[in-house]
């Protein structure tokens, strides 16, 4: 139970640094028009929501085979993903992961587009590359039914925060302020620059001894 424990806080902590909610609540809230409802952002949560819970199990299930069809070792995924979440970390912390600017026409057409929700909501601007990797190391890394589901059970976790800061992120807005919450990202930036080196080290050592 003590392992168990152990891996769910690590994994909860190591996900959610990376997805952070309250930078993409933002950014949600940047691609939608000033006029979206209540009921409209509802609608979106639960189907972006949706959208990186079926990403998540479509990884986990496939990511090995994936790396067994390319013959692709798990250390060299860990520097190539390490690397990803660093350049990830630092457009973070320099807080330029804000969209760019639409007109109001685009916005009205996306909230309009259920299948906003999705793409680009949902994946990649959740679901990014570097959720991607990093569930593919975490699988690879542990294949124990203990850590599994201690992988499970933290990405449902996330992806619960992930509805939370959608479905209240006018509320956030409100009470953290634009500038709030890019304090909040750019500190999540720091906390994935640390894994993302955690990552490249790891797998360069180990490569460096395998090929050496």
């Amino acid at each position: 139970m003590t392992e168990f424990l152990n891996l769910l806080l690590q994994y909860t902590i190591t996900i959610i640094a990376i997805v952070d909610p309250l930078g993409v609540s933002a950014i949600m809230l940047s691609l939608l028009p000033q006029s979206t409802t209540k009921e409209h952002i509802n609608k979106i949560a639960t189907k972006a929501t949706l959208t990186i819970i079926v990403a998540f199990f479509v990884v986990l299930v496939t990511g090995n085979f994936l790396l067994n069809l390319f013959g692709i070792e798990i250390d060299s995924l860990k520097v190539m993903g390490g690397i990803i979440l660093l350049l990830t970390a630092i457009k973070m912390v320099q807080g330029s992961m804000e969209s760019k600017n639409q007109t109001e026409e685009e916005r009205e057409e996306a909230i309009k587009n259920d299948e906003f929700s999705v793409i680009p909501l949902g994946v990649p601007i959740t679901f990014g590359p570097g959720v991607f990797a990093t569930i593919i190391i975490l699988r690879g890394e542990h294949l124990e039914v203990v850590s599994l589901s201690a992988l499970v059970l933290a990405y449902l976790i996330v992806a619960l925060s992930v509805y939370l800061a959608f479905k209240n992120s006018i509320y956030i807005r409100k009470y953290l302020g634009i500038t709030g919450q890019k304090i909040v990202s750019r500190l999540m930036g720091l906390i994935v620059g640390a894994i993302a080196v955690q990552f490249i080290v790891g797998g360069v050592s180990v490569l460096v001894k395998h090929y050496m």
